[in-house]
């Protein structure tokens, strides 16, 4: 019988660079994936032969030194991906039916020259802001690949609220709108989201900002080559069913068909509330379990995926957030007659046509209630299940609206695309392994910032938990949890210090 040193569930961002750090300690790793495709968020799909991101639209932090570009290169893999830099101007925030476009533009000086040449007499504000930012980022130790994390140091920027301290520093409503403009990068709701959340995801976008060229999963094709190159396994179409204490201690884990995978240590990827439905054990008290089934997960997508008629739509290098006045912290909270009240545009860079996109893929809000009447079907590549006529029609009908609003940003738009094909919380849902299609996992609030902290420890002391919900989402905020993770599990954060030098 094999027993691995680390067996980990789920292949996302979190569970491969989990993986590939413990290996390089010398453990020997067992990557568990219930789907085909290895990476969660990283996974592609393939529509009328163009590539579309299920997840990385773009990275931030890798420029040389910076923190993603530093685990990139411990990892060994800065090298050998293929990036395109963002144009100086990395986002445009817009307001629908109207033709001024809000420039967000990479280093900390651009960023307030943009915006100021729209808001002339704001520059105290901005700098505000802009220092703030820069302060709270200075509070997270691992952010910055520092080891020891002082948590009073760090709970001193923990209750801040995101649209209340933007209040604080104007009162332009605009100028308000504006640095709240891609607040969907984390789902900004007005009543909860910390400023934290908002200033390390910003922070890392507006020191560099950077697409991957034919796709993110070549992100996890090389950390998979990695795992493997040190003895590690990843096993795909593998369905964990149950995780199995014996002793106060995980022994091993049930897959779908029986089978049974022993380890000594083991790292769940997926959502924790999903983990400790598959865990049948008293060391886990009930109280617990309640308490994280009561957080609220963030908001699922509509996504729209079109394919362009060839050399057709030219290709730009930046990504456009566009909202109706007065809701941008509210995009979520539509009607069905209102819907959608924003979306966020973006073209992945292909190596065919530099000068003309292949597709765009356009993202906006949907909460998994409209799912209910489809909600107990289950469709992936290696699952194929139709969920039938009218769930179709749904999504031709979402598409339509969609395109109008899409058609009324760039006129025209329609006359360009070949074919379209959309993906809803469902898809999500099925493919990424959270129970309501969630994006960012569960929510952060600054009124409850401890509840909202999920630790990387369990009462069992051999299961751990990694990825979006530990910390932060997105690829650095998972690559953050899984070493988080490792240094919890390894007992020491020597790992960090390896990062920050390599």
């Amino acid at each position: 019988m094999e027993i691995f040193d680390a067996v980990i569930i789920g292949s996302g961002m979190g569970g491969l660079v989990s993986a590939d750090l413990l290996g390089r300690e010398g453990f020997k790793v067992c990557v568990i994936e219930k789907n085909q495709q290895i990476g969660g968020s990283l996974q592609t799909y393939v529509r009328d032969k163009v590539i579309f991101d299920s997840g990385v639209h773009y990275l931030g932090g890798l420029d040389e030194g910076q923190n993603l570009y530093q685990i990139f290169k411990y990892i060994d893999i800065i090298d050998k991906l293929k990036l395109q830099k963002q144009d100086v101007v990395f986002d445009k925030i817009g307001i629908h039916g109207e033709d001024i476009e809000y420039e967000y533009a990479q280093g900390y000086d651009n960023f307030i020259a943009h915006i100021l040449k729209h808001f002339p007499g704001e520059e105290a504000a901005l700098n505000a802001y802009c220092d703030k930012i820069k302060e709270v980022c200075s509070k997270f130790s691992l952010y910055n690949l520092q080891s020891g994390d002082d948590f009073n140091e760090k709970s001193a920027v923990l209750e801040i609220d995101t649209k209340g301290f933007i209040e604080s520093i104007t009162d332009n409503p605009r100028l308000q709108a504006v640095l709240a403009g891609n607040n969907a990068l984390y789902a900004g709701q007005a009543d909860k989201t910390p400023f934290y959340v908002h200033a390390l995801i910003l922070n890392s976008y507006i020191e560099s900002s950077y697409k991957c060229i034919d796709g993110g999963s070549q992100i996890a094709k090389y950390i998979a080559k990695n795992i493997r190159a040190r003895g590690g396994v990843i096993k795909r179409n593998c369905l964990v069913k149950r995780i199995v204490v014996e002793d106060g201690k995980v022994s091993h884990v049930e897959i779908a068909g029986g089978g049974k995978i022993y380890g000594k240590q083991f790292i769940s990827n997926i959502h924790p509330v999903q983990t400790l439905e598959m865990t049948d054990s008293d060391i886990i008290k009930l109280a617990y379990r309640n308490r994280l089934k009561g957080l609220e997960n963030s908001v699922s997508s509509f996504t729209l995926n079109v394919v362009f008629k060839k050399d057709s739509f030219p290709y730009f290098n930046t990504n456009y957030y566009v909202g109706k006045e007065g809701h941008v912290w509210d995009i979520a909270e539509y009607t069905g007659e209102n819907w959608p009240l924003g979306f966020a545009y973006f073209m992945a860079p292909s190596s065919k046509s530099p000068n003309y996109a292949d597709g765009a893929s356009i993202l906006t809000y949907m909460r998994f209630e409209e799912m209910k009447p489809w909600e107990d079907t289950f469709n992936t590549v290696s699952n194929v299940n139709e969920r039938g006529e009218t769930y179709e029609e749904f999504k031709i009908r979402k598409s339509e609206k969609l395109l109008d609003m899409v058609e009324e940003k760039f006129p025209g738009f329609r006359s360009h695309v070949k074919s379209y094909y959309s993906a809803t919380p469902l898809s999500y849902r099925d493919y990424i392994g959270n129970g309501d299609g969630s994006l960012y996992g569960i929510v952060k609030d600054y009124k409850h910032t401890l509840k909202t902290f999920i630790s990387p420890r369990t009462k069992i002391p051999n299961l751990y938990f990694t990825g979006q919900n530990l910390n932060l989402h997105g690829i650095l905020g998972t690559a953050m949890s899984a070493i988080v993770t490792c240094t919890t599990l390894l007992g020491d954060d020597a790992i960090i210090g390896k990062i920050r030098n390599a």
